[in-house]
């Protein structure tokens, strides 16, 4: 499928689909909506459905629903990574996109919580304490100021 607008009503039927459970974070991505668990992802909006990151038998049965494929963003036949695209009928059906977004849930709440990166703008801290740390430890700016003046004589 390629790239298309995520249709501005999928946006509370995705909030209502997701577990009540408060380790749940949810984030703005590409014009939709991410949730993550642990800080991996599980499940997300995507062109007019959503995408679901699954064991290998949850993948196999959410593939074998008509209209589900692997995540394809570009509709070029170039599978971008192991997470099934659900069918847009899905959207239709609150409570069967609940269970496979709780399933996809359930596979990211089993593993490890996924270290951060660090990065030029955002250091890899934890809490308002470490990132006011962090905030402190900048270099301070250099002044503008010529060093020595530039008059003639």
């Amino acid at each position: 499928m390629a790239w298309v607008k995520v249709p501005p009503e999928n946006h509370p039927i995705f909030y209502d689909a997701l577990p009540k459970n408060p380790r749940v974070e949810t984030l703005k991505m590409f014009g939709g909506v991410a949730a993550k668990v642990n800080g991996r992802f599980f499940a997300g909006l995507f062109g007019r459905s959503a995408i679901v990151q699954l064991t290998e038998p949850d993948r196999a049965a959410a593939l074998a629903l008509e209209g589900a494929g692997l995540f394809d963003p570009m509709g070029d036949g170039r599978v971008r990574s192991d997470k099934v695209m659900l069918p847009e009928s899905m959207m239709e059906d609150p409570e069967e996109l609940r269970a496979w977004i709780g399933r996809a849930f359930e596979t990211s709440a089993a593993l490890p919580r996924k270290a951060e990166k660090a990065s030029p703008t955002r250091p890899a801290v934890r809490g308002r304490a470490a990132v006011k740390k962090a905030a402190a430890k900048k270099p301070a700016a250099k002044s503008l100021k010529p060093t020595r003046s530039l008059k003639r004589k």
